[in-house]
């Protein structure tokens, strides 16, 4: 790249070095902090549980990352989120619970919002992603920093910095992004591995979508980061924006891959598999889901999605080997260590005591869905439907066909038979889900 180009695309990092500078220069508390935590030993031990809880690799090595971390320089460190859905999820907390502890530690945190690629979104391994609007992905991201705040401190003497990609990204001329890609060669992109998957199948492999490990490697560049964060699966993505540093500023920049938070057949807990716990939903709906969980996914999630010491889920897996153990004695702990961080102990136990009376006294909820009928003969999966029970017609007729569905405590198993129900009769649907139809 000319210096000419390589001066101008520099030029974005201008303000974030500045801000960086003066974040670092204007707490010397917190290097007091440092040498005081190194002489009773907690350093040390804080630095462990940041290198191992979670992680699944570290680039260039883990030894490498601890002597940063031992060491007195303050490191700027983030995380991207693409705004393609309207809240976080909990597996975004995995990576916000490890950034909480680089920022415990007095490093310089960013919560990026990837307000930019995600109107590309990070390219799916059986097809192209639908793109989004700006207007879509800035509706999308409007409450992130809100849910984010349940993990990480964006005010206080190291606040977590919030930056949007669209900052430096939008302001790229063609000019600029031709000078960009002479840092990358088309061998090196095709070795992601949902490429080849694409091209394998023969599905359509847009150009398009060649750009999104770039701009995310150019995120690290404008920002001058030290490090980034993210799950396993964007570990050719970081790894791109660390080549990229090499290259442009001849700085070695770690990379931190985290475990991802998957069901046994691995299905990542999240938005493209539409089986995610969102950071909005419900105590009653968070314990729900938790308790549906698998047992095998219990000790990770308490390594993944709790403030749990690696020593402490070390004693979870241990009890889960005990056969006088009750997994779902785990499970619940689980779910109420999850709600409290985001809602409230309170909540969390008013979660668990419902969800005992429903599927452990076979009660009915004490608050449920009220669905106005008139007193006619009803298409069960159309009334589901028009009731937003269900989100389809075929989802209701698969899910009665396999008896998911009672009336009155009696289950149903043909949705071509019309149904008249009664004042007050309950309607339920799968384990969870319960309206009472009233008639008008």
């Amino acid at each position: 790249m000319n210096p000419k180009n390589q001066a101008k695309m520099e030029a974005h990092t201008k303000t974030n070095k500045e801000s960086t500078r003066a974040a670092r220069g204007e707490h010397p508390a917190l290097k007091r902090q440092s040498h005081d935590n190194k002489k009773n030993g907690a350093f040390s031990a804080r630095i462990k549980e940041l290198l191992e809880k979670g992680v699944e690799s570290i680039y260039p090595d883990k030894s490498y990352l601890e002597k940063l971390l031992e060491s007195d320089k303050k490191l700027t460190v983030y995380q991207g989120f693409d705004p393609t859905a309207d809240t976080l999820h909990i597996g975004s907390s995995v990576g916000l619970i490890k950034l909480k502890q680089f920022q415990d530690l007095g490093h310089h945190v960013v919560f990026l919002i990837g307000d930019y690629t995600a109107m590309i979104g990070d390219p799916d391994k059986r097809t192209v992603r639908k793109q989004l609007t700006y207007e879509q992905v800035i509706k999308n991201c409007k409450n992130y920093q809100a849910q984010a705040s349940k993990i990480l401190n964006f005010s206080g003497k190291n606040p977590v910095q919030l930056k949007y990609n669209s900052e430096w990204l939008s302001k790229l001329t063609f000019k600029d992004t031709l000078e960009l890609l002479t840092n990358f060669t088309v061998q090196r992109i095709l070795e992601r591995d949902l490429f080849e998957q694409r091209i394998k199948s023969g599905n359509p492999l847009y150009l398009h979508e060649f750009m999104y490990p770039v701009m995310q490697a150019y995120d690290s560049l404008v920002m001058n980061v030290d490090g980034e964060i993210g799950g396993n699966d964007q570990t050719f993505n970081m790894l791109t924006g660390r080549d990229l540093m090499a290259k442009m500023k001849n700085k070695e920049k770690f990379v931190l891959t985290m475990k991802l938070l998957e069901d046994p057949s691995g299905k990542k807990m999240g938005k493209t598999e539409g089986n995610m716990i969102t950071l909005n939903n419900s105590p009653k709906d968070m314990f729900g889901k938790i308790m549906s969980w698998p047992d095998t996914m219990i000790a990770l999630g308490f390594e993944l999605c709790t403030n749990y010491s690696m020593d402490e889920v070390a004693e979870i897996k241990e009890k889960l080997t005990n056969q006088k153990t009750n997994p779902r004695d785990l499970k619940a702990e689980l779910a109420k260590e999850i709600i409290t961080c985001y809602h409230s102990k309170a909540e969390a136990d008013k979660a668990e005591q419902e969800f005992n009376r429903i599927f452990r006294d076979k009660n009915t909820p004490t608050n449920m869905e009220k669905v106005f009928i008139m007193n006619i003969e009803y298409d069960l999966p159309e009334l589901m439907v028009s009731a937003q029970l269900v989100p389809s017609k075929s989802e209701a007729k698969r899910l009665i066909e396999q008896g998911g569905v009672t009336l009155d405590n009696k289950k149903i198993t043909d949705w071509k038979n019309k149904i008249k129900p009664r004042n007050g009769d309950i309607l339920k649907i799968g384990k969870r889900k319960f309206a009472r139809l009233i008639i008008k």
